[in-house]
């Protein structure tokens, strides 16, 4: 390790490290920020409830992307393509619009 470099410790705490369940995400934007709630929607409840919200900037929501992408590509090709199906008209795709507006 050069000098310049310098470790990065993370912590995890135990209710962290637990999980949250998550069959439903929406995300929005800004100029500034892009917000990404986390929500579980379960058969027979008429509302999906938000679990967690994580706010980050778009060079960050960027490298998100850029790392979900390449754990994506590894994944599938070591168990095969991942098939999203049909998605449901009565239930929502995931994605919010923009400027703070969910769909």
């Amino acid at each position: 390790m050069d000098n310049n470099e310098k470790k990065l410790s993370i912590e995890l705490k135990p209710e962290v490290a637990r999980g949250t369940y998550s069959n439903l995400f929406i995300v929005t934007h800004s100029h500034s920020e892009f917000v990404f709630d986390f929500a579980s929607m379960l058969p027979g409840l008429p509302k999906a409830e938000v679990n967690s919200r994580i706010i980050m900037t778009p060079e960050h929501a960027k490298r998100l992307f850029l790392a979900l992408q390449e754990h994506l590509s590894k994944y599938e090709y070591a168990n095969g393509e991942i098939s999203l199906g049909e998605p449901k008209a009565s239930f929502p795709v995931g994605f919010g619009g923009g400027n703070g507006t969910k769909s």
